[in-house]
């Protein structure tokens, strides 16, 4: 299964086809996310923070997918399970325009709509997926580490990135306690900040 961006997701109606400021493919986040991950999987000593460098090296879509698959050997296996689910869904979700309150054209304008983008959605599926597994090991090796900070630019993908690893620590057993701000650096440039303790 490969990775690839694809764009915003889609609203579709029997009028047509747009998009959704704001609701960007995961895609985008993935990359800074596998770059976390990547420059924190080591052994940390006696500083337990890390710095996100822009400068980071940026990997093609065929090395995360190799890293991935060394952190969780069967991702593949259960991606193409959860896309399995997810293409049935989409299936359903055609099959149900025959009982929409729409004239012939117009149900037939939307199953067209919906067959249109069926491969662009499921395309953003796997790129989410792959990115909340992202988070998931990040979560992994901060617990192993007893990572207690990481920062990086104060940036929107960055922010959001932070956030859904925020939501990911949460769901342990034993949830670890987070704090998510903004300040500034010792360069005066703004950064985010995600402070953890409770591990």
């Amino acid at each position: 299964m490969q990775i690839k961006y694809v764009g915003p997701r889609p609203f579709i109606t029997h009028h047509g086809i747009t998009f959704k400021d704001g609701k960007e493919d995961k895609y985008v986040y993935l990359m800074i996310g596998f770059q976390i991950l990547k420059a924190i999987d080591k052994d940390f000593s006696e500083q337990k923070s890390y710095s996100y460098d822009v400068n980071s090296k940026r990997f093609s879509n065929e090395e995360i997918l190799s890293a991935m698959l060394q952190y969780e050997p069967n991702l593949e296996h259960d991606i193409t399970k959860e896309i399995t689910l997810y293409e049935q869904k989409l299936n359903h979700e055609i099959e149900d325009v025959a009982n929409k309150n729409l004239s012939q054209i117009e149900k037939e304008v939307l199953v067209n709509n919906l067959k249109i983008m069926k491969e662009y959605r499921i395309q953003r599926a796997i790129n989410k997926i792959y990115y909340m597994h992202n988070v998931f090991e990040i979560a992994s090796v901060i617990k192993r580490e007893k990572i207690a900070e990481i920062d990086t630019p104060f940036y929107e993908k960055y922010w959001h990135v932070l956030r859904t690893l925020q939501g990911e620590l949460l769901k342990y057993k034993n949830s670890i306690n987070t704090e998510l701000k903004i300040e500034k650096n010792s360069k005066g440039d703004m950064v985010s900040k995600l402070l953890i303790s409770n591990i």
